[in-house]
């Protein structure tokens, strides 16, 4: 199949998700992305292709579908605090009516989908907050969150591409961050009960 034929093809399959519920339906419908054969970042094609995806490659296709619609292709990097072993996590936000919602690819039953009902972007980053914990003992890791970053600015190329999105990678995690708990309270954040860590430990798909 010529490249541009095949480009044609992808672009009708991702215009295909119109409403965010559907895009998030897809993406629960396919296995989580273990990185079993060395770590990815695929293009929304290539997640397609694979049907499989980790939390990235998830807010990418979602992005990918947003941009396609013609809406702007949002997606927010939610920042982990050092030393804890745990991992950043990123959502593809979505707007609706003036209210902001979030796509979301993860193994476990936090950090999931979030309804377009909160105000700004901080608001639905810090829905996050309280669900973003350690198993092993309930600490809270969740230290900033990015602003929006619009897709556009990369263009559309990275849709279609082969080979893995490194540098869009980077610039997500790396770019500005906005603290969610102020110096002065850190203090008086609570872990996660034991309770709390036995009811969301449950993967969705094994490795």
């Amino acid at each position: 199949m010529k490249k541009n034929s095949r480009i044609k093809k992808e672009n009708a399959f991702l215009k295909k998700f119109k409403k965010p519920s559907a895009v998030q339906d897809f993406l629960d419908s396919i296995p989580f992305n273990f990185e079993t054969h060395g770590e990815t970042c695929m293009s929304p094609v290539r997640t397609f292709k694979e049907k499989k995806a980790h939390c990235l490659e998830g807010a990418l296709f979602a992005a990918a579908c947003f941009f396609l619609q013609g809406e702007t292709p949002y997606i927010m990097n939610l920042k982990v605090r050092h030393g804890f072993g745990d991992d950043d996590h990123a959502v593809a936000l979505y707007k609706r009516n003036g209210y902001w919602g979030a796509i979301s690819k993860t193994n476990h039953a936090v950090l999931r989908f979030r309804d377009p009902v909160y105000k700004t972007p901080r608001e639905l980053a810090m829905s996050y907050f309280h669900e973003y914990f350690l198993g092993k003992d309930g600490t809270k890791t969740m230290s900033g969150y990015s602003k929006p970053i619009n897709m556009r600015r990369f263009g559309s190329d990275w849709i279609f591409a082969d080979e893995d999105l490194w540098e869009i990678a980077e610039i997500i995690f790396n770019a500005k961050h906005f603290s969610t708990v102020p110096k002065k309270n850190v203090r008086y954040i609570r872990k996660a009960t034991l309770f709390e860590r036995k009811v969301t430990d449950t993967p969705e798909y094994k490795k």
